[in-house]
C-alpha cells in the first residue's frame, strides 16, 4: 500500500487512534483464543456438535466485526486520498493559470516591442519629411522650414506643421499616422504592464497553493501511515478468522480455499467494461470503481477512481494528442491527452507511461499502466475529463465515456 510523499522523521512512529488500537487488540485476542483453545475431550457427540456450532457462530460474528473495521479503515483512507488530491489539484490549477498568465505577458511584450519598432520607423520618416521640406523649400519659406527643423521631436514637428499649414496632404497623413502609432504604443505598454502584474500575482498564487498542498500532505502523513498499518493488521486478522471458519466447516485445505475465494471475489468485482466497440473505443482500464465524480467529505472529487492491480493496462478511450506525460503533484505521475473534440482526459497515479508530449495516439492504444504513485490508498487509476482546455472546466467523465460506448458497469 502506497503512502504519501512526505515521511515522518527517522526513529519516530505515528500513534494509532485509540479506537483503532482497541479494535486491533480485541481482534487479535479474540482470534487468538479461537485458534489456541484446546479441543474438548471426546464425549457426547451432541455436545461436540453444539460446541462446533457455537464456535462457528463466534467466528462468524468475529469475521463480521473485523470486516466492519476494515471497511471503516478503507473509507477513511479513501477520504484522505480525495482530500489530498483536492489540495494537490488546487496547486495544479494555479500552475495552469500561471502558465496562461506567462503566455499572455509574453504576447503583450511582443506587441509592445512591435509598437515601439513602428514608432521608431515613423520617427525616421518624420525626420525625412523635414529634410525634404528643407531641400524643396523656396527662399520665402526658409524661416518656416527652420521652425520645423528646430523642433525637438516628431510630435513637435506635427504640431508646428499643422500651425504653419506648409506640408502637403501626404506628408500630413504621415505625421498623423505617427501620432496614432504613439497612441498604440502607449496602449500596448499599459497592456504589457497589466499582463506582468497578472503574471506576478498568478506566480504568488501558485506558490501559495503549492505550499498549502505540501502542508496538507505533510499533516496527513502520520495519520495515513498509522491507518495503513492498522488496515494491514485488520486484513491479517480477517484472513485468520475466515480461514479458521473454513477449517471448522470441514474444508481440508482451508488456506487454498480462502485464496480461491478471494480471487473469485476480485473477479466478480470487476465492473468496467466496453458495451460497444464499434467505434474502436476502449475503457480507460479494467477494474472496480471505488470513487465517482462529485462532492465527497466536504471536498470536490473531479474524477473517477478505478481500482486495479499495478501493471493493468491504461488505454486512450479515443484518439488524440498527448499534452503532457510525467510527474504530477498529487498524482505522482500522470498522462494528459487532448482529443479531436477539444476535451482533455487525465490519467493519474500511473505506474509507468509509454507516450510523450506531442505524440499522436489512437483509440484503444495503451498509454500507461495502473499504479500507486502519489497520494493513493491502493493501486488505481484516477480518470478526469476537462473541457475548454486543461483545468478550464472539469466535468463528470461518465457522459463522455458513455457517448463512446464505454460503461462503468453502474459504478457511477
Amino acid at each position: 500500500m502506497a503512502t504519501l510523499h512526505h515521511r515522518t522523521a527517522p526513529g519516530t512512529r505515528p500513534a494509532l487512534p485509540r479506537r483503532l488500537c482497541r479494535a486491533v487488540l480485541a481482534a487479535g485476542v479474540a482470534v487468538g483464543l479461537l485458534l489456541t483453545t484446546p479441543a474438548p475431550a471426546l464425549g457426547d457427540p451432541e455436545d461436540d456438535v453444539a460446541a462446533a456450532e457455537a464456535a462457528e457462530r463466534d467466528l462468524i460474528a468475529e469475521v463480521g466485526r473485523i470486516q466492519g473495521e476494515v471497511t471503516a479503515a478503507e473509507e477513511q483512507l479513501q477520504r484522505m486520498t480525495v482530500e489530498a488530491e483536492a489540495a494537490a489539484d488546487a496547486a495544479l490549477v494555479a500552475q495552469a493559470e500561471l502558465a496562461a498568465a506567462q503566455e499572455a505577458a509574453a504576447v503583450a511584450a511582443a506587441e509592445l516591442q512591435a509598437a515601439r519598432d513602428a514608432v521608431a520607423a515613423a520617427e525616421d520618416e518624420v525626420v525625412e519629411l523635414g529634410r525634404e521640406a528643407y531641400m524643396g523649400s523656396q527662399g520665402d519659406l526658409s524661416g518656416d522650414v527652420s521652425v520645423l527643423l528646430d523642433s525637438e521631436g516628431p510630435r513637435e514637428v506635427l504640431e508646428r506643421a499643422a500651425t504653419l499649414d506648409m506640408l502637403g496632404t501626404q506628408r500630413a497623413e504621415t505625421l498623423e499616422e505617427f501620432e496614432l502609432l504613439e497612441t498604440q504604443e502607449a496602449e500596448a505598454e499599459a497592456v504589457a504592464r497589466a499582463a506582468v502584474d497578472e503574471r506576478d500575482a498568478a506566480a504568488r498564487a501558485a506558490a501559495e497553493a503549492q505550499a498549502a498542498a505540501d502542508a496538507r500532505l505533510a499533516a496527513a502523513q502520520a495519520d495515513y501511515d498509522a491507518l495503513a498499518t492498522q488496515k494491514a493488521a485488520l486484513d491479517e486478522q480477517l484472513r485468520l478468522a475466515e480461514t479458521e471458519l473454513l477449517r471448522l466447516r470441514g474444508i481440508a485445505d482451508a488456506e487454498a480455499a480462502w485464496a480461491a475465494q478471494q480471487q473469485a471475489e476480485q473477479q466478480a468485482a470487476v465492473t468496467v467494461s466496453v458495451q460497444s466497440s464499434g467505434s474502436g473505443a476502449a475503457a480507460p482500464t479494467t477494474g472496480r470503481v471505488t470513487s465517482c465524480y462529485g462532492a465527497r467529505w466536504g471536498t470536490m472529487h473531479y474524477g473517477v477512481d478505478i481500482a486495479a492491480p499495478i501493471g493493468t493496462p491504461v488505454f486512450a478511450p479515443a484518439g488524440g494528442v498527448v499534452l503532457q506525460a510525467g510527474p504530477a503533484s498529487g498524482f505522482g505521475q500522470a498522462v494528459y491527452v487532448q482529443h479531436d473534440d477539444g476535451r482533455v482526459t487525465v490519467y493519474g497515479h500511473v505506474n509507468q507511461f509509454f507516450v510523450s508530449a506531442g505524440q499522436v495516439v489512437g483509440a484503444g492504444q495503451q498509454i500507461a499502466e495502473v499504479g500507486n504513485k502519489g497520494q493513493s490508498t491502493g493501486p488505481h487509476l484516477h480518470f478526469e475529463v476537462h473541457e475548454g482546455g486543461l483545468y478550464a472546466s472539469r466535468v463528470n467523465p461518465v457522459p463522455w465515456l458513455t457517448a463512446r460506448g464505454i460503461s462503468l458497469g453502474g459504478g457511477c
